[in-house]
């Protein structure tokens, strides 16, 4: 494979659709609030991304059989106002290349589905374990800032100070570009842990962004055991808790 290459299953007919962006990233914030959507709306998969500008590796399936690594589109025919595309994936690019090349595809194809407004997800690191569930953002216009803001989306100047990094981040910039509305919604995160309460505090906002309903129990249940395990750690950080190897931590990074 020596470019990005798009294998489509089928092309459905949308009603104005906003598309969902879930890549993996900080705290994997946006990726579970994306693939909670797709499980919970029963979204029908429409195309797979291959590209060489994913990390080179093969992902392992429950039966041992293997796959490439790939981003995928989901779509999802809603009786609200917009229909949904929901981009989800394995990885990002591994290159600066990649990224701006892998963006180009992704609006090309809102492009092609006449896409007016994408929110790309993410994680906002602070490096501390956290209690709120904010959401902050960033949009490409000042018209969204004020639209979001009735939502309880928080902006703040020069945050992230060091700006956006990778698709959450291009999407916005090239999709000004084109003509595409297009914001960024921030769940405030540690940083070093996959972080399912973030990823509900962002969940709770798009669904009202968008006038839709999920069942976020799954994303509960994940939350509750994700406490448990930074209760331990703060436990661990105050010297009151020693480190015990029956202890299971796998939920950590």
């Amino acid at each position: 494979m020596i470019k990005t290459t798009i294998l489509r299953s089928k092309r459905p007919r949308l009603k104005d659709p906003v598309l969902v962006e879930g890549l993996p990233g900080v705290g994997h914030v946006g990726k579970l609030v994306a693939e909670h959507l797709v499980e919970e709306l029963g979204a029908k998969k429409i195309l797979e991304i291959y590209s060489p500008h994913f990390p080179p590796q093969v992902i392992v399936e429950n039966d041992s059989t293997i796959r490439l690594v790939r981003n995928e589109l989901y779509a999802y025919k809603s009786k609200k106002k917009h229909d949904l595309l929901i981009l989800v994936g394995d990885h990002q690019s591994t290159t600066n290349e990649g990224h701006y090349e892998l963006c180009s595809v992704f609006l090309d194809i809102a492009e092609e589905f006449k896409v007016k407004r994408i929110y790309a997800l993410g994680g906002y690191g602070v490096g501390q374990l956290v209690e709120t569930e904010t959401v902050l953002g960033a949009a490409n216009n000042l018209d969204i800032v004020r639209e979001l803001k009735e939502y309880g989306v928080e902006f703040r100047a020069n945050e992230p100070g060091g700006g956006i990094v990778g698709a959450s981040g291009l999407l916005l910039g090239l999709g000004a570009l084109r003509g595409v509305e297009a914001a960024c919604l921030m769940g405030v995160t540690s940083g070093y842990l996959v972080d399912p309460k973030s990823a509900q505090a962002v969940l709770k906002v798009l669904c009202k962004i968008l006038d839709i309903e999920v069942d976020m129990q799954a994303l509960e249940e994940r939350a509750s055991e994700m406490e448990k395990i930074v209760a331990k750690l703060r436990e661990m950080e105050e010297g009151k808790s020693p480190i015990s190897s029956e202890e299971d931590l796998r939920y950590i990074g």
